[in-house]
């Protein structure tokens, strides 16, 4: 965290606790009555340190690493009463919960180590007392809050460390993810392609009917692999949309036309006459309605009924893409739009993430509905484009 973000923080939370000058004047004056039990505090600390494993697991250097750790411990203890609680004295206390999450020391530790030290000092002002109780008792309460505002440091601290240290290991887990899907995908690929070399190198007198056969295997599957590396490309860096009104009806046709869904699938189109123009980016959606209508089609691998509709509700203009497939379990429907979770033997998962993802960048919605057995229905939500805007001639 910024320092100076930090101090803020710092300071806000002293107004949460009714921390006052007056404090740290009287935490000062006590610094000389606390002095001769400080050494003592070190010592206990780090010899209860000793009776636990989940404390002493994180001793890993010996006595040396223990007698560094006692001084440091001392400075801290003795800065406690410096009275400059300043935007280092904080950045200090900062620094401690993030060697925490660094040497592996759960939080829970450090709560019952503070615990710990407050009993100690309390007792120290106690013993060591030659004023007012009402003084004492004062002095106490100062050092109460002081110790609850070291804690809320350590703590927020700890857990910005542990919270970055969890997204590291997410991200690398995804990136792992990420290069296990790409790998599988290419290989199947690159493996006919490299059947097919093979034979085009080494086939004794081949027809020109099996050479043009290999070729097409060839380009045909580096179309594949290309088509998975163009996936990742507009995954990663979808261009900003350029927003301008689409007539929606040639938009649909034109999707239909790059993705026929074949004679085995009754196509319903319902797009009515009247209909608003949508506001969005025509490239972009037109990738987003064609990955709706290939998924439907592979859902049917036997022929059923797809229904595209149209409406505009209010500001939106919503499609509804409708097929009769094989649905989509409960527990898949939930993630099914995550990048890189998949349904399919073969795929990435990033056809629908990939939709999310334009879908909103054009400040539209999508969602699904889907029950096993009965089909799916997607649902795209765009603006609606503003009254007297000039339509796209083509989307």
């Amino acid at each position: 965290m910024n320092p100076g973000t930090l101090f803020d923080r710092y300071r806000e939370l002293q107004l949460y606790v009714g921390w006052v000058p007056s404090d740290a004047d009287r935490l000062t004056a006590a610094a000389p009555l606390l002095e001769p039990y400080i050494d003592r505090l070190v010592d206990d600390f780090y010899a209860e340190v000793e009776h636990h494993s989940g404390t002493r697991k994180v001793i890993t250097g010996g006595h040396a690493q223990i007698n560094r750790l006692k001084l440091t411990l001392g400075k801290w203890l003795r800065e406690l009463f410096s009275g400059a609680y300043d935007a280092k004295y904080v950045e200090r206390r900062w620094r401690v919960g993030s060697r925490h999450v660094e040497i592996g020391l759960d939080q829970v530790f450090t709560n019952v180590a503070l615990s710990r030290i407050r009993g100690g000092l309390v007792r120290g002002i106690q013993e060591s007392w030659q004023g007012s109780e009402e003084e004492r008792n004062e002095t106490i309460r100062a050092l109460n809050k002081l110790l609850d505002l070291d804690l809320a440091i350590i703590e927020d601290a700890y857990q910005a460390e542990y919270s970055a240290r969890l997204q590291r290991t997410e991200r690398l887990a995804t990136i792992g993810q990420c290069a296990g899907g790409i790998a599988h995908e290419l290989r199947n690929p690159l493996n006919v392609v490299k059947t097919s070399v093979y034979y085009l190198l080494n086939a004794r007198s081949p027809t020109e009917e099996k050479k043009a056969e290999h070729l097409r295997r060839i380009e045909r599957n580096v179309e594949l692999a290309d088509g998975v590396i163009t996936s990742l490309s507009n995954f990663a860096r979808m261009p900003v949309p350029e927003l301008r009104p689409i007539r929606i009806e040639v938009l649909l046709r034109e999707v239909l036309e790059l993705n026929p869904v074949g004679e085995a699938i009754e196509l319903e189109l319902d797009c009515p006459d009247g209909l608003p123009p949508a506001l969005g980016d025509s490239d972009q959606l037109r990738i987003v309605l064609g990955n709706l209508v290939r998924n439907a089609r592979e859902a049917m691998p036997e022929g059923g009924r797809l229904a595209i509709s149209a409406r505009a509700p209010g500001e939106y203009v919503e499609l509804s893409v409708a097929d009769t497939g094989t649905g989509i379990a409960h527990d898949d429907l939930i993630r099914i739009m995550e990048p890189l979770y998949s349904t399919k033997a073969r795929g990435l998962g990033l056809g629908l993430a990939i939709a999310r993802s334009i879908v909103e960048k054009n400040h539209g919605m999508i969602e699904v509905a889907s029950e096993p057995g009965r089909g799916s229905v997607f649902k795209v939500r765009i603006l609606a484009a503003p009254t007297g805007t000039e339509e796209d001639e083509v989307p």
